[in-house]
């Protein structure tokens, strides 16, 4: 579904990513872990097509097209959504406006009619139910006055609504409790089947006990070096990454 190969990139002149490689296949969970700096938001945001990383070299493909070239809309409408870690406020634009105008964007994108009014709210009602959240929520202005967990537990509706292929959650459980975590974690899991893919980047191993990962990679010094499954998380809960760097040396 997703494949990155040995991507390169920087901003204002200074080497984040050397050589990233990654392939995700579709009904898999993904996590990435490493040490503050080590280039985990900046792959998330370059996937994404943030425009402020300057990519030298490598490709991402999508189902086999390389979109390494579209701007972030056309990728958004192929499948690429991303949770940010800090979700921006809109006043005056409601969560329910907000979602309607993404769907039928994406709809129009792709040569599709607007979905229907009693579709939408069918819909809305259907993902909000999922998430544990409270209707009132909807008419309320987008992140405006949200508490942290309120932000990221919008995002997953976003992301349930929009149907992504590939999603990526840069640090969702920063800044939640426990509770926020579990129903941010149930929503997620919810919504993972075999037609999509999640790729989780994440601090704390503890996402990682409500979010289970097929496979977790170690992302440091701009490349992915080590791979494994959930049990690599819990060690490097326990060990941190000295270790690894040893390794390394």
């Amino acid at each position: 579904m997703l494949i990155i190969r040995n991507l390169h990139a920087s901003v204002e002149d200074k080497d984040i990513l050397k050589g990233v490689n990654l392939e995700i296949k579709a009904g898999e969970v993904h996590a990435i872990m490493g040490p503050n700096g080590a280039g985990k938001s900046t792959l998330s945001s370059i996937i994404a097509g943030n425009e402020n990383y300057e990519v030298s070299q490598g490709e991402i493909l999508l189902d086999g097209e390389d979109i390494s070239d579209m701007a972030p809309e056309e990728r958004a409408h192929k499948g690429v959504f991303l949770s940010f870690q800090y979700p921006v406020e809109i006043p005056g634009v409601s969560v329910t406006n907000f979602i309607k105008t993404a769907i039928n964007e994406k709809r129009k994108a792709n040569g599709e009619e607007e979905m229907p009014a009693n579709e939408m709210l069918k819909k809305i009602r259907e993902k909000s139910e999922l998430l544990e959240m409270d209707r009132k929520f909807l008419s309320r202005s987008l992140n405006e006055g949200f508490s942290g967990g309120e932000k990221k537990r919008n995002e997953i509706f976003q992301m349930a609504m929009l149907e992504p292929k590939i999603a990526i959650l840069d640090e969702t459980d920063s800044g939640l409790d426990i509770d926020a975590l579990r129903i941010v974690a149930n929503g997620v899991n919810k919504l993972k089947n075999e037609n999509n893919a999640v790729l989780v980047i994440t601090h704390y191993q503890r996402l990682l006990d409500y979010i289970i990962p097929d496979f977790v990679h170690v992302l440091m010094d701009g490349k992915i070096v080590k791979s494994g499954g959930k049990e690599l998380a819990i060690e490097l809960e326990e060990k941190g990454y000295d270790w690894i760097k040893s390794e390394l040396n």
